[in-house]
C-alpha cells in the first residue's frame, strides 16, 4: 500500500482570493442599488414633470373636415378651432367637477374617428359625435353630459370672449347682443315678466347664435336653466335631481354669422311656415283700455272714441279692446269664457250691438275663469273640474283644480291636454267672435307654469313652456286673424304676436329696448308682432312727455304694427297730431310693401324680415354691437334717434362694396363707413335705401 509523501510547500505564497472578493461585491452591490434608486427617482420625476408640467396643455380631441375640437386640461374646457388657422371659434368651459387637472386624452371611442368618449371621475359620461352639418360648410358636434349619480349638476359656460351672442329669451331690459345681460341660474322657461321681472320673457327658443359662425341648439324636450353673466360667460345648466337628466345639445359652426344663421337658425322650426292676416298692417291699432262698468257704457265710449278718431282723420284703424270690456259686451260680467251650457246661454243679456258692428276691432281672452263666475260654477255641478288645470287625487279619480290668481280675482286655469275641455273652449270662443262681429282675436295670459310657480311639479304633459306651446297651436285652428302673448316653438303658425308692455321712458326698459326686441324677436322667427303702444303701457298711464311720444312713433312707424295707446290729441299739441298722419301713410305707403316683400324670403327660407346690420356684413366686427339700427329685408336702413334730447347722431353704414342712398336728402355713401354728427330734428328719421 502506497505511503503518503508529505506534500513540499510551494515556493509562491499562496493568496486567498475570496474575502476579497466578497468585499468587492458587496460594494458594488451597495453602488448600483443606489443607482438604481437614483434612476427609479429621476424617471418618477420625469414622469411627474411629463404629466404636469411637460405634457401639451391642448389635445385635439376630435377632428372634422373645417374644424375640431381642443381639450383644454388646465380650465377645463372644450375649445373650438379652425383646423388651417387654429382660430378659436368658442370655448366652453366645463363647470361643477373637481378643481383638478385631467390629461383627458384616452378616447374610449377610440375606433370610431367620428366620435369621442370620456368617463369623468365616476361622475358623468361625455360622448361627442361628429354629426353631418345642414349644407357642406357646416360642420356639427353633439355633446352629450350624463350623470352617474343622483344629484349631480352638469354645467357647460360659453365664453363671450371675442364674440358676441345673440338669441336665447326676451327679458324686461332687452340687449342686443345679450353680452351685456346678467341673469341669474333659472329654468329656462317664459315667465310672466310683470309678475317676475327677473325672469325670461314671452319670446323664447333654446338657440344661440355666435358671432364667430358658431351656433348652440339644445332639443325642444330638454329641460335646462340658463344663467348670463355680463361680458363673461352664458352657462347652460341641466337640473340636479334623482332623474339624472343629461345635458345635450347641438354647436355647429358655419363660414360666417349670417350664414350660420341661415343654415342652422332659420330653421328652428321644422313645420311649413304660414302667414298671418296681413291685413292690420295697414291698420293703426288704437287700445281702448278706458273701465265702465256696463256693456252700455262700453258701447257708448267705443263709438264716441271712434268719432274722435274719425275727426282727427285717424278713423282708419283697429280698436283693441281689453278682455274686460270684452265680456261686457259679451253679457258676460265678471266672466272670462264665454257661455258653457244651454242653461247659461239663457243667463246672457240680449243686446243690440248696431253701435259697434260698423267699427273695426279686436277683443281679448284668456283661458282664465274666476272662481265666482258662474261657467266655473257649473262645471263643478257638470263633473267637468277636469277641464281646469288640477291636482288628482291619489286614492280615487277625483281632480282639485288649482287656484291662481288672475288680474286680482283667484281664478282657475283651462286644461288643456283635455281633448273635451279644448274643443269645448274653441266653440265658445267662436261663437263670441262670430257674436260680436270682431275683425281679430287677442289671447293673453298663458305665460308661465301654474304647477311650478306653486312649487308643484307638473305632470309631464305640462312641463316647461308645453302649455304655451299648446295654447298657441289651439289659437291658431281659429284661423289667421288671432294675436297671442306669447311663443315659443311655435314661430311657424299664423298668428301675430304681442310685444311685452314696457316702460314710458328712455332707458332700455322702455324706448331704448325696441330695437334689440324687434331684431330677437325676427331673429327667432317671430316676424308678425305688434309692438307696444307708443308711449309705453306698463304705467297704464296716457303719456304727456312730446319728444319721447314722437322719438317713439318714429320707430314704431317702421315696424309691422303701429300701435297707440295715449291718442295724439291727448298728449302733445296740434303739430303733433299732424306728424302722426304723415308717419301713419308713411308706415302704409313705404313700409308695408316691404314687409310684404321680405315675407316671401321668412316663408320660403325662414329668414328674418328685420334685421341686424351684420346680415349684409358678417366679417364686420362694427356691426356685432350696434342695437339703435336696423334693417327691413336688405334694402332699407333705418337709424332713430334713441337718447333723450339729441338732434344728431352717429350713424354706421354695413357693407363694404355697397352704397346707401339717404332718402332725406339723396345723398349717397359708401357701406362700412361711420356718417358722424348727422344731423335730425324732431320730425325727421334717418333713413337710407340700398343703392347697389
Amino acid at each position: 500500500m502506497p505511503h503518503a509523501r508529505p506534500r513540499t510547500q510551494s515556493p509562491i505564497p499562496e493568496v486567498t482570493w475570496d474575502s476579497g472578493l466578497k468585499e468587492m461585491n458587496e460594494t458594488w452591490k451597495g453602488a448600483i442599488a443606489c443607482l438604481g434608486v437614483a434612476v427609479f427617482f429621476v424617471m418618477t420625476i420625469g414622469i411627474i414633470y411629463w404629466q404636469v408640467v411637460d405634457q401639451p396643455n391642448k389635445n385635439w380631441i376630435l377632428r372634422g373636415s373645417i374644424s375640431g375640437l381642443v381639450w383644454e386640461r388646465r380650465s377645463p374646457s372644450l375649445i373650438l378651432q379652425t383646423l388651417s388657422e387654429e382660430k378659436t371659434l368658442v370655448e366652453i368651459t366645463v363647470g361643477n367637477f373637481p378643481d383638478m387637472e385631467q390629461p383627458f386624452v384616452k378616447n374610449l371611442c377610440w375606433l370610431n374617428k367620428t366620435e369621442f368618449c370620456y368617463t369623468w371621475d365616476a361622475m358623468a359620461d361625455l360622448a361627442i359625435s361628429l354629426e353631418p352639418g345642414p349644407s357642406i360648410s357646416t360642420e356639427c358636434y353633439s355633446i352629450s353630459w350624463t350623470p352617474l349619480r343622483c344629484k349631480v349638476t352638469l354645467k357647460d359656460c360659453f365664453s363671450m370672449t371675442n364674440v358676441s351672442w345673440y338669441g336665447g329669451a326676451s327679458i324686461k331690459a332687452q340687449r342686443w347682443p345679450l353680452n351685456t345681460v346678467n341673469t341669474k341660474s333659472q329654468p329656462f322657461v317664459i315667465s310672466n315678466l310683470p309678475q317676475n321681472p327677473s325672469g325670461y320673457g314671452p319670446v323664447l327658443e333654446k338657440y344661440f347664435l355666435g358671432s364667430t359662425g358658431v351656433t348652440v341648439t339644445v332639443a325642444p324636450d330638454i329641460p335646462i336653466s340658463l344663467s348670463v353673466e355680463s361680458n363673461k360667460h352664458f352657462c347652460l345648466e341641466s337640473p340636479s335631481s334623482i332623474d339624472m337628466v343629461p345635458l345635450q345639445y347641438m354647436v355647429c359652426i358655419s363660414p360666417n354669422l349670417t350664414s350660420a344663421h341661415q343654415e342652422v337658425g332659420s330653421q328652428l322650426s321644422e313645420q311649413e311656415r304660414r302667414l298671418p292676416n296681413t291685413d292690420i298692417l295697414g291698420f293703426p291699432v288704437w287700445r281702448h283700455f278706458k273701465a265702465a262698468d256696463s256693456a252700455a257704457k262700453t258701447e257708448r265710449g267705443l263709438r264716441s272714441f271712434y268719432n274722435r278718431l274719425k275727426r282727427h282723420n285717424l278713423g282708419d284703424g283697429l280698436i283693441a279692446l281689453s278682455e274686460h270690456s270684452t265680456m261686457l259686451l259679451s253679457g258676460e260680467d265678471q266672466m272670462h269664457l264665454p257661455m258653457a251650457s244651454r242653461k247659461m246661454r239663457a243667463l246672457r243679456h240680449t243686446r243690440d250691438l248696431s253701435l259697434i258692428t260698423s267699427l273695426k276691432f279686436s277683443i281679448t281672452l284668456t283661458p282664465y275663469t274666476s272662481i265666482n263666475s258662474q261657467l266655473f260654477l257649473m262645471s263643478l255641478q257638470e263633473g267637468k273640474e277636469n277641464y281646469w288645470l288640477s291636482l288628482q287625487s291619489k286614492f280615487d279619480s277625483h281632480a282639485t283644480p288649482l287656484l291662481i290668481k288672475w288680474k286680482g280675482q283667484f281664478s282657475v286655469q283651462l286644461n288643456v291636454t283635455n281633448d273635451a275641455a279644448r274643443s269645448w273652449y274653441l266653440d265658445r270662443v267662436s261663437l263670441l267672435w262670430q257674436r260680436l262681429g270682431a275683425q281679430y282675436i287677442t289671447f293673453e295670459g298663458a305665460e308661465g307654469n301654474t304647477f311650478t310657480e306653486q312649487a308643484i311639479q307638473p305632470p309631464s304633459d305640462l312641463e316647461g313652456d308645453k302649455y304655451i306651446s299648446i295654447f298657441a297651436l289651439m289659437a291658431a285652428t281659429l284661423g289667421n286673424s288671432t294675436i297671442i302673448s306669447a311663443g315659443t316653438r311655435s314661430n311657424h303658425l299664423p298668428l301675430f304676436i304681442q310685444m311685452t308692455p314696457l316702460q314710458s321712458d328712455w332707458s332700455y326698459a322702455g324706448l331704448k329696448g325696441i330695437i334689440p326686441s324687434v331684431l330677437h324677436y325676427s331673429l327667432l322667427g317671430y316676424n308678425f308682432f305688434i309692438p307696444d303702444a307708443v308711449g309705453g303701457t306698463l304705467a297704464n298711464e296716457f303719456l304727456t312727455e312730446e319728444e319721447l311720444y314722437i322719438r317713439w312713433l318714429q320707430i314704431v312707424t317702421f315696424l309691422p304694427v303701429m300701435s297707440f295707446s295715449t291718442p295724439p290729441w291727448v298728449c302733445c299739441d296740434d303739430w303733433v297730431l299732424n306728424l302722426t298722419r304723415q308717419y301713419i301713410r308713411r308706415h302704409q305707403d313705404f313700409v308695408v310693401p316691404l314687409i310684404i316683400k321680405f315675407s316671401k324670403e321668412w316663408l320660403s327660407w325662414g329668414y328674418p324680415i328685420f334685421r341686424p346690420l351684420w346680415w349684409v356684413s358678417p366679417n364686420d366686427p362694427v356691426t356685432f354691437t350696434v342695437d339703435d339700427e336696423f334693417l327691413i329685408g336688405d334694402e332699407v336702413l333705418i337709424a332713430p334717434i334713441t337718447e333723450p334730447g339729441c338732434v344728431q347722431r352717429d350713424i354706421y353704414l354695413p357693407g363694404e362694396g355697397h352704397t346707401w342712398m339717404d332718402t332725406n336728402t339723396a345723398q349717397v355713401f359708401d357701406g362700412g363707413t361711420f356718417i358722424r354728427n348727422y344731423s335730425v330734428s324732431l320730425t325727421e328719421v334717418p333713413v337710407f335705401v340700398k343703392a347697389s
